[in-house]
């Protein structure tokens, strides 16, 4: 098992790369795209959430082999590097062990990783996924942590110095988005936006797309569109 490997696809929009820690997530988002990557029947995905076998000890095998130093790695992918409910000291180890190396961290988290608040520093990005708001999310992403928690914590990080970053992707609320870029712009660096894939939906994805960027450049925000979404605002 090689730990930290480099994204390919949509994912590489993300970063060069990238450490999954966990065997699932239980955060049961109806979108999630992980079980249907990792060939997982969805409910032992949600259900069976544990450290992948001997992650830590392999990844230090890897760094130390590889040589792997200044790189920012994601985490993660295929699973939330703060699993609600969970014991996440994997997590602590997996970024304690890249910083030691010299490697920095891309964190993106619907749960609550202030714990590990203490390890991050400036060269860091932690950042946190947003959707929508409640009472939506409640039942789009009932296992997660409240929109308005993540954001507490993002507001909390960027006051230690760390770089802070809202990954919004899937959109289900584009209302709730943009009042998101405009009223927390001032704890967030970056934002990376994104259009629901996979699912039906009736918005209005270029004219979304549109708002958003408008938004972001009147809060000056540094911004990403995800190619899904400006595939849509490039229509005729």
């Amino acid at each position: 098992m090689k730990p930290i490997y480099k994204p390919k696809g949509a994912a590489a929009e993300y970063g060069d790369y990238a450490v999954n820690i966990y065997t699932g997530c239980p955060h049961r988002c109806y979108y999630c795209f992980a079980p249907g990557v990792l060939h997982r029947d969805r409910e032992a995905f949600h259900s069976c959430v544990e450290p992948r076998k001997d992650i830590v000890t392999e990844l230090r095998r890897q760094l130390e082999r590889e040589k792997i130093t200044g790189k920012l790695v994601h985490l993660c992918f295929t699973c939330d590097p703060y699993p609600t409910g969970h014991d996440t000291t994997a997590t602590r180890e997996v970024i304690q062990a890249l910083k030691e190396f010299g490697n920095h961290v891309q964190i993106l988290t619907k749960g609550d990783g202030s714990r590990d608040f203490d390890l991050l520093d400036g060269e860091d990005w932690y950042g946190v996924t947003i959707s929508c708001d409640v009472p939506m999310a409640d039942k789009a992403e009932p296992g997660a942590a409240r929109p308005a928690d993540r954001l507490y914590n993002l507001e909390t990080v960027k006051c230690k110095g760390v770089n802070t970053w809202v990954s919004f992707e899937p959109v289900l609320d584009p209302a709730a988005v943009l009042d998101c870029i405009k009223y927390c712009h001032y704890f967030v660096d970056r934002v990376k936006i994104g259009k629901l894939n996979y699912h039906p939906s009736d918005i209005n994805w270029a004219q979304f797309g549109r708002e958003a960027v408008a938004a972001c450049r009147e809060m000056g925000l540094d911004y990403y569109i995800k190619d899904g979404l400006r595939a849509e605002m490039d229509k005729p």
